[in-house]
């Protein structure tokens, strides 16, 4: 998570000696008088969805005419940008801060908060609470995407100073100064189990 989830969480590291509860209220409170925006780059590989002959769902990755990946490239500011693999459930997000999400579809979800004002994004997070509707509104989008690209304004180009920027990560706090490149990465591990289609060939992936 980059944006307010990186910043919130970074807030909350800082106040370790509190409880919890009162860490993430402090955190949530203090990053939300503080909301700001983050310049970005921001680029995606979106994917579209098919129907095998089990009727499984899975996701596969647009490409050209040449065969290349094809990649959509946007800049703006935006609060938060999350990229997540599985729903993510919690107490405070029943359904989960990515609902559509599955570890077996070879996709993420790509949800993108856009500039808005303070209480339009407050209206946002406690749509979380609810049923449904976090998504129902003009600044949020979410797309599945199989790789996501995020350039801070800071980096691109040349300049003297780096400023490290912080994410939320699995619940751990990185802070990085450049550019984040997240993709997934599917059939990568191989499972044993009853009743399970041996591959025809070994996954193997450039990034690793």
């Amino acid at each position: 998570m980059f944006g307010f989830g990186g910043r919130s969480l970074a807030r909350a590291e800082k106040k370790r000696w509190m409880s919890s509860s009162r860490r993430r209220e402090y955190a949530l409170v203090k990053t939300l008088a503080r909301l700001r925006p983050e310049d970005c780059q921001l680029s995606f590989l979106p994917v579209f969805v098919v129907t095998d002959s089990s009727a499984f769902i899975i996701y596969l990755s647009v490409v050209n005419s040449e065969g290349e990946e094809s990649w959509i490239t946007r800049q703006g500011l935006y609060l938060s940008i999350s990229i997540m693999s599985i729903p993510c459930l919690s107490p405070h997000a029943p359904r989960g801060l990515a609902p559509n999400t599955s570890l077996a579809n070879g996709s993420a979800a790509l949800i993108t908060v856009g500039n808005t004002s303070r209480s339009e994004f407050i209206k946002h997070l406690k749509r979380y609470s609810s049923s449904s509707g976090q998504f129902s509104f003009s600044f949020v989008e979410t797309h599945p995407v199989s790789a996501v690209r995020i350039r801070p304004r800071s980096s691109i180009g040349s300049s003297e100073e780096e400023t490290a920027l912080p994410w939320n990560i699995d619940g751990e706090l990185v802070e990085i100064t450049n550019e984040v490149l997240i993709r997934v990465h599917p059939r990568l591990i191989t499972l044993y189990g009853e009743e399970v289609d041996e591959a025809e060939s070994t996954i193997s992936c450039s990034c690793i």
